[in-house]
């Protein structure tokens, strides 16, 4: 548990860091209207968060071990996601936002362990999610690929 804690403390400082450096970032041109600082910043203080609470919370009681093992299953699941977010990369654009973000979340899911019905359901809600926030809320374009007659 200490060293999780100092692995936090760690990350938590250089998040603190790259946060202070994305802070004076300036573009001379922009696509989108938040800028380009706005995800580094939105994604650090996210980790940062993530970081204060795994240094700050309460030591459980009664834990088992504090490290799951590195066994077989654990690698091939490691490499399992590696695999998957390298098919995920090639069929960004030509399947588009929606489509292979719905395939990635769906496969992760039932990588570990989740149903068929909740991980499809739950994928397909995510990635339509979060392409309404990147595309209309925060005015970030993402390819609609196999789904671009739905634009408007």
């Amino acid at each position: 548990m200490l060293f999780q804690r100092l692995f936090s403390a760690g990350w938590l400082i250089a998040c603190l860091a790259f946060a202070a450096i994305a802070w004076g970032y300036h573009a001379p041109f922009s696509y989108e209207p938040v800028g380009p600082r706005a995800f580094p910043l939105l994604m650090l203080g996210l980790m940062a968060v993530a970081l204060a609470w795994q240094l700050l919370r309460p030591v459980p009681l009664r834990q088992a071990a504090d490290e799951p093992p590195l066994d077989r299953a654990a690698l091939l699941k490691v490499a399992g996601c590696i695999g998957l977010l390298l098919v995920y990369a090639g069929l960004f654009e030509p399947l588009g936002f929606i489509a292979s973000s719905w395939l990635l979340g769906a496969a992760m899911a039932r990588l570990y362990g989740g149903r068929w019905r909740a991980a499809l359901s739950c994928s397909a809600l995510l990635s339509v999610g979060l392409y309404l926030l990147f595309d209309k809320a925060l005015d970030v374009p993402l390819p609609l690929g196999i789904l671009g007659f739905l634009e408007i």
